[in-house]
């Protein structure tokens, strides 16, 4: 009777659990669009009715442009989860999405890491922290590559005013980082939540060149896909430029963003100000740009989120493997 009744204790904690991580992603959502310090929401609804962006068929298709973005993303992990594992699509659907509900307001998506190990059994769990974060630091090496070639040819027509004093010291602290990294990279010994950079060395390593190659095809058209979204919004906006100037703008802008210290919490209002600074240079309104800004947020983020709420409501625990 003891057993019985303590299950169902851990059940409904279960449940609770779950509908506290969808309701907190929910008023998360609602919580920045009401209280956004950059842009009020009713101007932002108003601006874009003007607009006309909400007609069906651009409706359409910018949901189109969001799905295609996170299905490329589904699909990029459940290639580095074959590394072990053959799961399904749907697998990778209900772990990919659900994983950004649990994760949406977490600093920096942190939750996203302990979000999906949940999904697996307690021996599976070390193997699939790393591979989540393979696949961002794929995604990361993307999004500096292209916005380090934006960057060099927008400076190019664009000369940016820097601080050089700040400048430097920003380079002095990458400079010491890189240093940190490199002792670890020599220094096997040295662990990183217990796991040793050795072992960390060795798992990567065992991983076959097609799954890094896939991983980096799908980085590439994600990067491709969202971007182009962004531009979309650009034309819809009536903001005259070519696609290829757009992507010098948009990929320096991701870049910077990027790159700059933050929690994701204020990841819109990062990326927001970076647009603002670099769109502003070219004589594109401050209200368009923070419009795109949380168009784009909203569309790759909050809705798929809202998606992910039934898959983390439908979540169930992986059975213990016994022996």
């Amino acid at each position: 009777m003891l057993r019985t009744l303590f299950y169902k204790i851990k059940q409904f904690l279960f449940v609770l659990l779950k509908i506290s991580l969808v309701l907190a992603a929910f008023y998360f959502i609602y919580h920045k669009l009401t209280t956004n310090n950059q842009l009020d929401f009713k101007v932002f609804s108003a601006f874009i009715t003007k607009n006309n962006v909400f007609s069906s068929q651009n409706i359409i298709f910018l949901l189109v442009l969001s799905s295609f973005n996170w299905f490329l993303e589904i699909l990029k992990w459940r290639n580095l989860v074959s590394v072990f594992k053959k799961i399904s699509l749907k697998e990778a659907l209900d772990q990919s999405i659900g994983s950004l509900t649990a994760s949406i307001f977490t600093p920096n998506r942190i939750g996203e890491y302990g979000a999906k190990a949940v999904f697996y059994s307690s021996n599976l769990r070390k193997k699939i922290v790393l591979l989540n974060f393979l696949g961002n630091s794929m995604q990361m090496f993307v999004t500096t590559i292209f916005g380090c070639i934006g960057l060099y040819f927008f400076i190019l027509v664009h000369p940016l005013n820097m601080n050089f004093p700040q400048t430097f010291q920003v380079l002095i602290v990458l400079l010491f980082i890189l240093s940190l990294g490199y002792f670890g990279w020599k220094k096997k010994e040295v662990t990183i939540k217990g796991v040793s950079i050795e072992k960390l060395l060795r798992f990567f390593k065992h991983i076959l060149i097609n799954h890094y190659t896939i991983c980096l095809f799908y980085s590439v058209l994600r990067y491709l896909v969202f971007s182009f979204q962004f531009y979309f919004l650009l034309q819809l906006f009536g903001v005259e430029i070519s696609y290829l100037n757009a992507m010098t703008i948009i990929t320096s802008m991701y870049l910077l963003a990027s790159v700059i210290p933050s929690i994701f919490i204020f990841d819109v209002v990062i990326k927001g100000s970076v647009a603002v600074y670099l769109f502003s240079i070219i004589g594109v309104n401050e209200l368009t740009i923070l419009s795109i800004v949380t168009l784009m947020w909203l569309l790759n983020f909050v809705f798929p989120s809202m998606v992910g709420s039934v898959f983390v409501l439908r979540f169930k625990l992986p059975k213990p493997i016994t022996s």
